[in-house]
């Protein structure tokens, strides 16, 4: 059996990982473009189910992650300068995208994979790689050259918003979201801690925002550093960080990006599987790309587990099933991305609670009323106080069904 990886990321990595304890005599390959550690964004986020997947596939590599990743056990909201709303019984981990896959990267190697860093296909094998393994995973991210060699019945839907990937060298604890209105209009970001002192800080904006205080003409340093001003107090007059990023020959800011709601039509073609945004992308305002790319490659190796005998079978049963899982996900993440365009007359109506509950369910999943009032208590700090005290319980006992070293709560 030869298994061939195409993408060093999360995907590629992990599947090439569970394709090596599968079948420690398999040939498996990962072809990644980029050198050892070079990635985009700042840090990912993620939940329990994924430490589940991990732990119950390779507890090795879960344990690495785990000891690895912050635990963050709180959500606020803040709006201007009122006093911050919180969301109760929310937490979740998150760490540096360079850290996971550095710690993949090493699994990976340990098992015997073959890692190609720096590894660029030319065209007229891209389209032929169908020939070159008996099972070959295209996990090279949204604008994947295998899924473009191919008719996987690629659909695109393009948000409206502007977006921009940032670091801040301001440690935030709990994951924020902070939104400041301006004479152009609102503006936001989704704050979350990473690895080494630092939170990644997604922000995000109307387009009329954007043009409205110049992003759109703005060198790149100027324009973070203006975003910078207008979230000073939430930062605490922390500077924002840009990501290596290209500036275009008119000197604008490359990295502001408008978001690319990705599905297709089927995940194979022969032996051909699509794999992590080179088959589906989820806006990051519900943070599960990377627990979904994992995942992926969990589903794809049951898959060839039960149909041990039959690839084309377990191809198309990867396909089916998990594409339908997919599928539910990307429409909840669809209605989020949707939520953020009209953001502007929902902080414009209600009151800063209200608002932040109408966040919470930005989805469609909490439409039973007691949940309102649940929130409504959580403002309260005693209250707040037992919700948690149930929560760190709650994530204690599952932590320990998995195996996981159960160590100090966060905050």
């Amino acid at each position: 059996m030869k298994v061939l990886c195409v993408g060093g990321g999360p995907a590629g990595l992990y599947s090439a990982i569970l394709a090596k304890l599968a079948d420690p005599s398999a040939e498996v390959e990962v072809l990644e473009r980029n050198a050892p550690g070079a990635t985009h964004g700042w840090g990912i986020t993620f939940g329990e189910d994924l430490l589940d997947d991990l732990y119950r596939h390779d507890a090795e590599s879960g344990r690495a992650i785990r000891d690895a990743a912050i635990l963050w056990g709180d959500q606020v909201v803040r709006i201007g300068g009122r006093p911050p709303v919180h969301i109760g019984g929310k937490y979740g981990f998150s760490m540096g995208r360079a850290a996971l896959l550095e710690i993949l990267a090493a699994r990976a190697s340990q098992l015997g994979v073959t890692i190609r860093w720096e590894s660029e296909l030319p065209e007229d094998r891209v389209a032929d790689l169908g020939s070159e393994a008996n099972l070959v995973i295209a996990a090279d991210g949204a604008g994947s050259r295998v899924r473009t060699a191919h008719d996987f019945g690629t659909s695109v839907t393009t948000g409206r918003n502007r977006y921009i990937w940032l670091g801040t060298s301001r440690y935030l604890e709990r994951f924020t979201f902070a939104f400041e209105r301006t004479d152009a209009g609102w503006l936001w970001f989704y704050a979350y801690p990473s690895t080494g002192g630092t939170s990644t800080c997604i922000v995000e904006c109307s387009p009329e925002t954007w043009s409205g205080l110049g992003l759109d003409t703005a060198e790149v340093d100027e324009g973070v550093a203006r975003v910078a001003d207008i979230f000073a107090e939430p930062l605490g007059g922390e500077p924002l960080m840009r990501p290596p990023g290209r500036v275009g020959s008119s000197g604008t800011a490359a990295p502001w990006l408008t978001f690319r709601h990705l599905r297709n039509a089927t995940w194979r073609r022969d032996n051909v599987v699509l794999m992590g945004d080179a088959a589906h992308t989820t806006h990051f305002g519900i943070g599960s790309g990377t627990v979904l790319a994992v995942q992926d490659a969990v589903r794809l190796a049951e898959s060839l587990k039960l149909f041990a005998d039959d690839l084309p079978g377990a191809i198309a049963a990867y396909d089916a099933l998990r594409r339908a899982e997919v599928g539910r996900v990307q429409e909840q993440a669809l209605r989020n991305m949707h939520w953020f365009e009209e953001v502007d007359r929902y902080l414009d109506t209600q009151d800063p609670v209200r608002f932040a509950y109408t966040l919470l369910d930005r989805r469609g999943d909490h439409p039973e009323a007691w949940r309102y009032q649940l929130h409504k208590a959580t403002q309260v700090e005693g209250l707040r106080k037992v919700r948690k005290g149930v929560t760190t319980v709650r994530r204690t006992v599952r932590a320990v069904k998995r195996g996981e070293r159960v160590g100090p709560v966060g905050p």
